[in-house]
């Protein structure tokens, strides 16, 4: 069952599933950044993982935690990972006013209509988080998957109706902490 978590403003908010007794294969959620992590917490056995299911991921910003269901049908855990690696680098290394994104659940993007994800806009030494909803038919080009912050909005505190959009801050610091200790 599919159930929405409250936020203030369309479009950015994230989902969550709950588990049952799905069987899951767990992963370390030890941390060694805390600052910053973004990690996969369970995958489903072998014999499910191959080209469908989902895997289950948590993103750690500060004192706040979000776990977020990551589809498999598209791109499978190693995918997730390596796209996550390569946007962090490109944040950490593309300086101030760098905007980046993680995604954390895809699907074929020539059969869907939005893709869930993370957006980083690094301000300074300062990396702002949101959660964020890109809809695909809305893009003025093709989806890349490859270079997904190409596709992210610039960043901004409030949405269309005044209302605040939340967002959590971390340090470059944590980010390259985080990509020093961690395998991705």
């Amino acid at each position: 069952m599919w159930t929405a978590t409250t936020c203030p403003t369309a479009g950015r908010c994230s989902t969550r599933r709950d588990r049952g007794s799905v069987p899951m294969t767990r992963t370390s959620t030890t941390s060694r950044s805390e600052n910053f992590a973004v990690r996969v917490l369970a995958t489903p056995p072998p014999s499910r993982s191959e080209g469908a299911g989902e895997a289950l991921g948590s993103i750690r910003v500060g004192e706040f935690e979000e776990r977020f269901p990551m589809s498999l049908s598209y791109w499978s855990v190693v995918q997730y990972e390596a796209s996550w690696r390569r946007c962090l680098e490109l944040l950490v290394e593309g300086g101030p006013g760098t905007t980046s994104c993680l995604v954390t659940s895809i699907t074929d993007p020539a059969n869907s209509n939005f893709l869930f994800c993370w957006p980083l806009y690094r301000s300074g030494s300062v990396i702002y988080v949101q959660n964020s909803i890109i809809f695909l038919n809305e893009l003025a080009e093709e989806f890349a998957p490859d270079e997904p912050w190409r596709f992210v909005e610039p960043r901004s505190t409030v949405d269309e109706d005044g209302q605040a959009i939340s967002e959590w801050r971390t340090t470059v610091q944590g980010v390259e902490e985080f990509l020093r200790t961690e395998v991705l």
